[in-house]
């Protein structure tokens, strides 16, 4: 692959990609599917890239470190990766020939299918790299079949089903993807607990602290940066733990907060939508009604 030292570079089209990447025309202006052993590694200078399409990796086998934001991570067994397009994604330039699987397509592909929309509840697409979905040796085999059933259709002479069997093919692997990522949830239970009791933690700390003053209301992102987790990835094992996103478990602090100011103190309503970081008194007001089915003054009439 071509290298530029200290610079990004945009790629809008597949066949753009496949030049950079040295390899051959490709065989439909939308889709490509290779061979990872295929694309040329040929110099050790670090490349940071911007895909402004979809791509699928199944990698196995690499020597090497994926940088994503500012973190390295080690890919060291057979794992799937999702990027979205405009991320920016980059290695350290000491990469080893991978070997695996690469899946790209344009969203033009999808974008007169149903796929178009659902594929924004493929929450996996937005996960950083560390969060990569990890394959048993069964799950990478069902996971190949899928990627050479397209790399079937792909070879294929374009005709006018051409596009909806590998549209349907790709839904499919996202679909499989969706439930072993419900797996790797169950799986890591464990550590899927003490992220649980982190988080209770950084709530307390936050609703406890001048962060509500200084700083406003609490932010999904805040607590995802404190968590180093992107932050779909934070609300999707909160979600399997207990039901609840990210942004539910911060507002049902921020109401267990706000009954305790109502039911213990003489602050209006509006020092309290202050105090709990809310600009607006009737946002505070919107907010509490809709957890609890009555407004503020409501509640606090009731302990009187």
């Amino acid at each position: 692959m071509k290298r530029n030292n200290n610079k990004i570079i945009t790629i809008n089209s597949i066949s753009e990609l496949y030049k950079i990447s040295g390899l051959p025309k490709p065989k439909h202006p939308l889709v490509g599917l290779v061979k990872l052993d295929d694309i040329l590694v040929a110099t050790n200078e670090p490349v940071s890239l911007v895909l402004n399409f979809y791509t699928i990796s199944l990698k196995r086998h690499v020597n090497s470190k994926i940088k994503y934001g500012q973190n390295y991570y080690d890919f060291n067994e057979g794992v799937l990766v999702f990027m979205e397009p405009g991320q920016i994604i980059s290695d350290d330039g000491n990469n080893q020939q991978p070997q695996g699987w690469w899946l790209v397509f344009h969203p033009d592909l999808i974008r007169n299918y149903p796929l178009a929309k659902s594929i924004k509840n493929y929450a996996f697409f937005s996960y950083a790299v560390k969060e990569a979905l990890h394959l048993s040796e069964a799950e990478e085999t069902m996971i190949e079949t899928l990627f050479k059933n397209i790399e079937t259709e792909y070879n294929h002479s374009i005709d006018q089903y051409s596009q909806d069997v590998i549209v349907s093919q790709i839904e499919l692997l996202l679909n499989y993807s969706n439930r072993f990522y419900n797996r790797q949830f169950i799986t890591r239970k464990t550590a899927s607990n003490d992220l649980l009791t982190k988080m209770e933690t950084l709530l307390d700390e936050y609703f406890n602290s001048e962060g509500l003053l200084h700083s406003g209301l609490p932010t999904v992102q805040y607590f995802a940066s404190k968590l180093n987790m992107s932050p779909n990835y934070l609300s999707d094992t909160l979600r399997k733990i207990t039901g609840q996103s990210t942004q539910q478990h911060i507002h049902n602090k921020l109401i267990d907060k706000a009954k305790d100011y109502l039911s213990t103190t003489n602050l209006t309503v509006s020092e309290i939508a202050y105090q709990l970081g809310f600009e607006h008194r009737q946002s505070f007001n919107k907010l509490f009604k809709g957890k609890t089915n009555v407004s503020p003054l409501e509640f606090r009439v009731s302990f009187n």
